[in-house]
């Protein structure tokens, strides 16, 4: 209803009348709908189909429109059902992923091994020597002194349980040295609870590096690498970002230069190439392929360059 003065109520009314006049306007393209092919089809002495009315968000007002519709639509013979509109569902996981070539299949990425602690040198070389009552006649490689002398590096490396003339020998390659000298060249590496015999390179526990941090990923694709025309091809590619060196760097706390990144390797999609790929993946996660250095290439120094492993 329109209330107030009479010139008032006249405006009102126009207005009223508009609204009105526009529902019925809704309620014919309703019943328009209901007659056409794509519309609901009502046979006769049937309940014709209910027409939903969406109220896209609950307020006041439009809940009033949508009651008004319903009793205008209720007149003409139309059932009504009020209904909220649908909130947009998330989207699957498989859609969240990035889009790629159909050839290419893209694989995890491999995060970096953590770190855990670390033991007491002393017990490192202990670990994997065997200590030795006399001393062969030969010399420590490590020191070039004599084995049945005192250890080259006694005057700089102090240990409460390794005295300066204890003699060792290696227990997978049987290589003797001084155990101080073994200390000495374990504490100025990586202090990562392995070993490395200095002679034949044989190494004890699970040797890690000074690799900075990045990612490596790996990629699948159907094209055929020269020689290898049989399978397709294993891509790598290796990404590490500038930084700050730690305490198992050059120069801790000064920063390093990361050129040529992302750097990538192929390899062929085969069992051999698989093979290779595992091996990488633990490489990487030791920190075995790159290290913080000096460049062979250009000279720079301070700059992440292939390590043992490439």
């Amino acid at each position: 209803s329109c209330k107030g003065s009479p010139s008032a109520r006249r405006a009102g009314s126009g207005s009223c009348f508009r609204q009105v006049g526009s529902y019925i306007q809704l309620c014919s393209l309703f019943s328009l709908s209901a007659s056409l092919p794509g519309g609901p089809v009502s046979s006769p002495g049937s309940v014709p189909a209910s027409v939903p009315v969406q109220m896209p968000k609950p307020s006041r007002v439009q809940q009033a429109l949508a009651g008004m519709t319903s009793i205008l639509l209720s007149a003409i013979g139309l059932p009504v059902c009020l209904s909220r509109a649908p909130q947009p569902a998330s989207p699957p996981a498989s859609c969240l992923a990035s889009k790629s070539h159909s050839s290419v299949k893209r694989l995890r990425k491999m995060p970096m091994k953590g770190g855990t602690p670390k033991p007491e040198p002393e017990q490192v070389i202990k670990k994997y020597t065997e200590e030795l009552k006399a001393a062969p006649d030969e010399d420590c490689i490590i020191c070039m002194e004599k084995l049945a002398v005192v250890s080259g590096y006694s005057d700089v490396t102090d240990s409460k349980t390794i005295g300066p003339v204890a003699v060792g020998r290696l227990t997978k390659c049987s290589h003797a040295f001084h155990l101080l000298c073994l200390l000495a060249m374990y504490c100025n590496g990586n202090k990562d609870g392995s070993l490395q015999c200095p002679s034949c390179k044989t190494i004890y526990g699970e040797k890690t590096g000074t690799q900075p941090r990045g990612k490596m990923e790996v990629f699948k694709f159907q094209v055929s690498l020269p020689g290898h025309e049989d399978c397709g091809t294993i891509l790598i590619v290796y990404n590490i970002p500038h930084g700050i060196q730690g305490p198992e760097h050059p120069n801790p706390g000064k920063p390093f230069t990361a050129r040529g990144f992302p750097r990538q390797c192929y390899l062929p999609d085969n069992a051999q190439g698989r093979k290779v790929l595992e091996l990488l993946k633990v490489a990487w996660k030791r920190r075995l392929i790159f290290t913080v250095g000096t460049s062979s290439t250009t000279g720079e120094t301070d700059t992440v360059v292939w390590n043992e492993i490439h």
